[in-house]
């Protein structure tokens, strides 16, 4: 539900036998938190915030100690379908901010929401893709998680090999009942691992989504006895769980991508070029960088119109791109950052009006050691991406400095 007024949303309350309201929001590493409130204190939320230990949450534990209040946005309400439809349950996602309502320093939805406004004052604006991988592992008598795959089929496979279809139907059917657009699913080529693809939104949007996206998906396995995981590689020797980004800018209601030439591609070339810079921020886990390199995993920062093995593509169908696709980053990334410097990036280069390097159209099959050895890699550790984001004068030169800085420091204290 959407462009709902605070007076709507209480009537909505009122009228649907509405008894809990959770407040969620992300922590560093997007990982969903909530607190949830009964429908009398609603309209306090709304007007004041609901205070939380922040000290608590990895992310929000800054030196200060100030108070934190969640302020609910109306725009992002959703009745959780899987929860009893007497005595409903609805979620907003919610800013975070300081007692005199000011938006907290390091709340990265509201970076991201910053980033988008920059987009706006040129007359910008971005639609974001995704599709997210993710393993189904089988439980134990007592509901633990095994690290039995949940079958034992392959890429595209179908039942009785792909057991996983009727809980990817449910979780299509879950979304487009909370007004998320799946546009298609099938089994990866992993035992147990599945794909779904989701439609195209503005940015705020689809990063909302990504977080709902992923909390179904653990709901709808629990209640089909099973276990899903978004690791990076929770199966050794296996193919990795990734996140495809497709990403189009517009202007007014152009698709960019074809239409201004200069822009598009100074908008790619800023993200090629700083991809060392930020992949901290798009992998930030110590197994998101085991599977670089791997089952068409990216591992070179190359970008390519029709291999899809490459780190960054750019397809075209009878003569014209609609978008492009980023294929490096994992399903642990907090969304909000993520897509936000991956847009600041993207406007470095139209700044700087840089130029896209040479396409490499080679299959990671047939890549030799003589055309690898003059290509820049991805950053191959979780510390050497560390030391390109300490050291990027990219980051250290951007008004997202302060911002980095705080992430850059609690990643290094977690691992």
């Amino acid at each position: 539900m959407s462009q709902l007024s605070v007076s709507d949303i209480i009537d909505f309350v009122e009228e649907n036998d509405v008894k809990f309201i959770r407040l969620a929001f992300c922590d560093l590493y997007g990982k969903q938190k909530n607190i949830s409130i009964m429908p009398q204190e609603l309209k306090h939320a709304f007007e004041e915030g609901v205070n939380f230990d922040s000290f608590l949450i990895l992310g929000y534990d800054d030196e200060q100690g100030e108070d934190l209040f969640l302020k609910p946005d109306p725009d992002t309400m959703h009745v959780l379908p899987w929860r009893p439809q007497s005595g409903r349950v609805i979620r907003f996602y919610c800013d975070v901010v300081l007692s005199d309502g000011t938006p907290y320093k390091y709340d990265y939805r509201h970076f991201l929401k910053e980033t988008l406004l920059k987009c706006g004052q040129l007359g910008i604006s971005t639609r974001m893709g995704l599709k997210s991988e993710f393993y189904l592992f089988k439980t134990d008598e007592e509901g633990n998680p095994t690290n039995e795959p949940f079958d034992n089929g392959g890429y595209f496979d179908v039942a009785p090999n792909d057991k996983g279809e009727n809980i990817r139907r449910e979780i299509c059917l879950t979304l487009e009942e909370m007004g998320i657009s799946p546009q298609s699913s099938h089994h990866e080529r992993g035992p147990g691992q599945n794909e779904i693809d989701f439609m195209s939104g503005d940015v705020l949007t689809t990063a909302d989504n990504l977080v709902t996206y992923k909390n179904v998906v653990e709901n709808i396995a629990a209640r089909n006895g099973v276990w899903a995981s978004f690791d990076p590689l929770p199966l050794p020797g296996a193919p990795g769980n990734g996140l495809h980004i497709k990403m189009a800018n517009y202007r007014g209601g152009v698709n960019l991508q074809n239409e201004d030439k200069e822009f598009s591609e100074g908008f790619m070339a800023g993200i090629i070029n700083r991809m060392r810079d930020i992949t901290l921020f798009l992998n930030c886990r110590k197994d998101s960088y085991d599977r670089f390199g791997m089952n068409e995993a990216p591992k070179y920062i190359t970008w390519s119109e029709q291999n899809n093995s490459r780190l960054f593509r750019v397809p075209e169908f009878k003569g014209k791109r609609d978008h492009f696709i980023l294929r490096s980053p994992d399903s642990c990334i907090n969304p909000y950052l993520a897509s936000a410097i991956i847009i600041q990036a993207g406007l470095a280069g139209v700044n700087n009006k840089e130029k896209l390097p040479p396409a490499l159209e080679v299959n990671s099959r047939q890549m030799t050691d003589e055309i690898s050895s003059n290509l820049e890699m991805l950053p191959l550790s979780l510390d050497e991406a560390i030391e390109c984001a300490q050291n990027s004068q990219f980051i250290k030169n951007s008004d997202f400095a302060a911002i980095a800085t705080h992430y850059i420091e609690k990643i290094k204290s977690t691992n």
